[in-house]
């Protein structure tokens, strides 16, 4: 029922690789949208301020969006979870609201300190990681009906 650790090991590495292709458009249109700056006869420090004041925002909310929005979708899961055949789901088993994947997403840094929070959840019974325990979220098998 409750989705393992190597399972989950799999899904991140896979949502990494869909992350790192966002990020690679998200680079490519940059890189334009740069050029087009360059006529707008803005001076050097005011364009380095406008892709600074766009673009960390925009780097930062790349995986967060993904995450929160695809857990709290009617998928309950990212695109790696899918491919893995597993969710994320409340204490109760339905499906968390985008503020729980919000605490979810977050909470991810503290499981992320020497990454112990993330192989905890090889050891406990309902394979929690901290960042489920702080969310109060399990990561199941998705039940396929036939």
């Amino acid at each position: 029922m409750y989705a393992g650790f190597w399972k989950r090991f799999v899904a991140y590495l896979l949502d990494a690789v869909v992350i790192s292709i966002v990020f690679i458009i998200f680079i490519l249109s940059w890189a334009l949208f740069e050029l087009l700056l360059d006529f707008t006869g803005l001076d050097q420090k005011t364009k380095e301020m406008v892709l600074g004041v766009l673009g960390v925002p925009i780097i930062l909310s790349i995986p967060w969006l993904y995450c929160t929005l695809f857990e709290s979708s009617r998928y309950q899961a990212t695109v790696g979870k899918i491919q893995m055949g597993i969710i994320v789901v409340n204490m109760d088993f339905s499906r968390i609201s985008f503020a729980r994947a919000n605490v979810r997403y977050w909470s991810h840094i503290f499981s992320s300190i020497l990454g112990i929070g993330f192989i905890i959840a090889g050891f406990t019974n309902k394979k929690q990681a901290l960042h489920d325990y702080i969310a109060q979220t399990y990561v199941v098998n998705k039940i396929t009906k036939l």
